[in-house]
C-alpha cells in the first residue's frame, strides 16, 4: 500500500479520535481522575479540528508539489502535534496515583478503563509521526 493511502486513512482516523475524545470527555460525566479540564479539552478539540481542516486542504490541493514543502503542510502538522501532546496529557490522567489527595478511580462509561483512549492517543501519536515522515520525504 502506498504511503499516500496510509496518510489518507490515518487522516480519517484522526477525525474519529478528535471527535470521540470530545464526545467522551465533554460535559460533567467524569469524576475523580476522569474529570478533564474544559480548557485542555477545548484546546484538544480546537487544534484537532484545525489540524484536520488544514492537513486535508494540504492533501487535497497538493500544495507544495514540485516546489518542496508548503507552509500549509507545516501549519497542519504543527496543529496535529499540539493535538497529540494535549491528547497524551489527557491520557496521563488515567495513570494510577497514590497519595493523600488522590482521587479514587471510577468506572469509565465506555469501557472498564482507559483502553480506548490509550489506543486512540498512542495511535494518534504514531499517525502524526507518519504524517511528519511523509511530509519530510515529500511523499505527500
Amino acid at each position: 500500500m502506498p504511503l499516500t493511502w496510509i496518510v489518507y486513512i490515518l487522516t480519517a482516523l484522526a477525525v474519529v479520535v478528535v471527535m470521540l475524545t470530545r464526545v467522551r470527555l465533554g460535559g460533567d460525566r467524569g469524576a475523580g481522575r476522569f474529570r478533564i479540564s474544559p480548557v485542555l479539552l477545548n484546546i484538544h478539540t480546537g487544534a484537532g479540528v484545525l489540524a484536520i481542516l488544514i492537513w486535508t486542504a494540504f492533501l487535497v490541493t497538493g500544495a507544495g508539489e514540485g516546489e518542496g514543502h508548503s507552509i500549509v503542510g507545516v501549519v497542519g502538522l504543527a496543529c496535529f502535534w499540539l493535538t497529540t501532546v494535549v491528547g497524551l496529557m489527557i491520557l496521563f490522567r488515567w495513570l494510577p496515583s497514590t497519595g493523600k489527595h488522590s482521587s479514587e478511580a471510577v468506572h469509565d462509561t465506555w469501557s472498564t478503563g482507559p483502553g480506548l483512549s490509550v489506543l486512540a492517543h498512542v495511535g494518534m501519536f504514531l499517525g502524526v509521526c507518519v504524517f511528519t515522515w511523509a511530509y519530510l520525504t515529500s511523499a505527500v
